[in-house]
């Protein structure tokens, strides 16, 4: 594919993505504009809005596969793999800002890779867990929802907030709590 081409596939594909998140209904004339190309050139990458939502959700699991890949969360210690993780999955849920529910309710592959993404994760945070980071009166999968809220308010409801900053506030918030010891 052409950088041109590449280039225009991306805008589409990010721009999908934000105004599916914000109207579930938008148009393709409507993502086509917003994106600066041709409505022709969105209908001869993707046919249908529904061949442009799949490949929204398929370029949001890429980037967090990455992102869970990087974040070492097996191999490194547990407070390090968890401020990559924030890191890095901030800047996606910012790219990506499409409803992972929906997502999982559209695409039935997309489903399974999600679900394999979050294994990761519950896995992850037993390990935390395990290694006694976490209270243990605490259910490990509580902390894990709490993880999943507190990613999705630094990348949605603080959106100036650097992902370094909110990768510092999640993990200490997450390992530590926000009350008075």
């Amino acid at each position: 594919m052409r950088a041109d081409a590449a280039r225009n596939v991306d805008a589409v594909l990010r721009t999908g993505a934000r105004l599916l998140a914000e109207d579930p209904a938008a148009g393709m004339g409507a993502i086509a504009a917003e994106a600066g190309v041709d409505r022709r050139t969105v209908y001869r990458r993707f046919p249908s809005r529904e061949a442009l939502l799949a490949a929204v959700f398929q370029a949001k699991l890429d980037s967090a596969q990455r992102v869970l890949d990087e974040a070492r969360l097996v191999e490194a210690p547990v407070a390090v793999a968890l401020h990559r993780y924030v890191e890095g999955i901030v800047p996606v849920s910012r790219d990506w800002p499409v409803d992972v529910r929906r997502m999982m309710r559209a695409d039935p592959a997309a489903s399974v890779r999600r679900e394999e993404q979050s294994g990761r994760l519950d896995r992850f945070v037993q390990r935390a867990a395990d290694e006694g980071l976490l209270r243990a009166d605490v259910p490990v999968a509580w902390a894990r929802a709490t993880l999943d809220h507190l990613v999705d308010t630094a990348a949605h409801g603080f959106p100036l907030i650097d992902p370094p900053q909110a990768a510092d506030l999640v993990v200490d918030i997450l390992l530590n709590g926000v009350g008075r010891r």
